[in-house]
């Protein structure tokens, strides 16, 4: 790899507190994220992302060893990501919307989609 085992083990443990936190942030914001998709794979993966930038060891030299232009390959690496999986998405949502709906009615949400499509409990705790 391109970072050292120390620094990967300082990038993990960076990573776990900015997950943490999304989820918090995620609370505080209120936007629906049943599995915490963004706070993990999206906020964790730019970290990581950054980081191989900024740690990076062999071969390519991050910022820390004194090339901060891997530090700006990384960032337009994780932005094209970035816009590419919200135009993909947006894409998608449209085609999704536009044929069998995003949304169900409040009576379904309220009851529950396991009981109002397949009738019957998902979960019994």
């Amino acid at each position: 790899g391109f970072v050292t085992p120390l620094w990967a083990i300082v990038i993990g443990g960076v990573a776990g507190v900015i997950c943490y936190l999304g989820v918090i942030l995620k609370g505080k914001l209120g936007y629906d994220d049943a599995l915490d998709v963004v706070a993990v794979h999206g906020l964790g993966g730019l970290w990581g992302a950054l980081a191989t930038g900024i740690f990076a060891s062999v071969g390519y030299q991050g910022l820390l060893y004194g090339n901060p232009k891997q530090l700006l390959v990384q960032a337009i690496g994780a932005g094209a990501a970035i816009a590419y999986s919200v135009v993909v998405t947006f894409i998608i949502l449209k085609v999704i919307d536009v044929t069998v709906g995003l949304r169900v009615d409040s009576d379904k949400e309220q009851q529950g989609l396991d009981v109002a499509e397949h009738s019957e409990v998902g979960y019994s705790i």
